[in-house]
C-alpha cells in the first residue's frame, strides 16, 4: 500500500460535511496536492473549504483546497463538475439525500423517491462516464448497511444500496485499470442525525452502541480510514467494504 496521497488530486462529492468531509480533511493530512470538495449550495462548500483550508494552515500542510457547487441529481450538471475539476487521481461519493428516515413503500410517493437513485446511482455512472482519472486511481462510491439487514420501511434504499454495490462490481471490469470500490458503512455519527430530536439519536446510538461488537458507533473521522486504505491499496477493487462494527452479524 502506498505510504501516503502525496502528490494526488481527489474530488469529494458530498465533501462538505459528514464522511464526505472526513476524508477531504485525513486526505490533506495524508500530503494530498489537492482536494477538491463538491456540494449543493455555495454556503455548505464555503464553509468547508473555509474549515479546510484552516487545517492546512494549522499543520503546516502543502495541500490546495478548493470548492465546487453541484446539484448531483442533474447528469449535465455531474458533467460540468467532471470538466471543472479536470483530471484527478481519485473520485470519492458520499451525498446523500437526507434525513434518514424510513420510506414505507405503502406510503410513498414512489416519484418523489427518484431522487436518491437519480443522486446515488445515475451520479455515480454519470461520474464514471466522463471523469478524468489518472493511471493508478480509483473511484469509490457510498452505500449502507440495511442492504444486508433490511428493517421495516426501508425496502427502498435497500434496493438503492444493493444497486450501488452492483455498480461498483460491473465498474470495476469495464474501467478497469481503473478501481471501483464501494464502502458500506452501518450507523455513524454525521450531521445527517440532527434533523431528528437528540434524545432519539442519543437513543438509537445507545441501542447500536450495546449491539455492536465493537461497543460503540463511529464518527466520520473512524469511517474515512477505509477510504484511504481503498485509494491507496493497489490490489482491490469491484469490492463493497462494510465498516459497522459488526453490526450485520448480530
Amino acid at each position: 500500500m502506498a505510504s501516503s496521497l502525496r502528490g494526488k488530486k481527489i474530488l469529494v462529492v458530498g465533501g462538505t460535511s459528514g464522511i464526505g468531509f472526513a476524508v477531504a480533511k485525513f486526505s490533506l493530512l495524508d500530503h494530498a496536492a489537492e482536494v477538491v470538495v463538491a456540494s449543493s449550495t455555495n454556503e455548505k462548500v464555503d464553509n468547508a473549504v473555509s474549515r479546510l483550508e484552516a487545517l492546512v494552515v494549522k499543520h503546516e500542510l502543502e495541500g490546495k483546497v478548493r470548492g465546487l457547487v453541484v446539484d448531483g441529481t442533474k447528469s449535465e450538471n455531474i458533467k460540468q463538475l467532471m470538466v471543472s475539476a479536470g483530471e484527478i487521481d481519485h473520485l470519492i461519493l458520499t451525498s446523500v439525500i437526507g434525513p434518514i428516515r424510513p420510506t414505507p413503500l405503502n406510503d410513498s410517493d414512489l416519484d418523489q423517491k427518484k431522487d436518491m437513485f437519480d443522486l446515488q446511482f445515475w451520479g455515480l455512472a454519470t461520474a464514471a462516464q466522463v471523469a478524468k482519472i489518472r493511471p493508478g486511481g480509483s473511484i469509490i462510491n457510498t452505500t449502507g448497511a440495511a442492504m444486508y439487514r433490511p428493517r421495516p420501511g426501508f425496502g427502498l434504499l435497500c434496493g438503492l444500496g444493493g444497486s450501488l454495490s452492483a455498480l461498483a462490481r460491473g465498474l470495476a471490469v469495464d474501467l478497469a485499470p481503473i478501481r471501483v470500490n464501494c464502502i458500506c458503512p452501518g450507523i455513524v455519527k454525521t450531521e445527517l442525525w440532527e434533523s431528528m430530536p437528540k434524545e432519539i439519536h442519543e437513543h438509537i446510538f445507545e441501542q447500536a452502541s450495546e449491539k455492536s461488537l465493537v461497543k460503540h458507533v463511529a464518527d466520520a473521522d473512524e469511517i474515512a480510514d477505509t477510504y484511504l486504505f481503498c485509494m491507496k491499496c493497489q490490489y482491490v477493487t469491484g469490492q463493497t467494504i462494510i465498516v459497522d462494527g459488526g453490526a450485520t452479524l448480530v
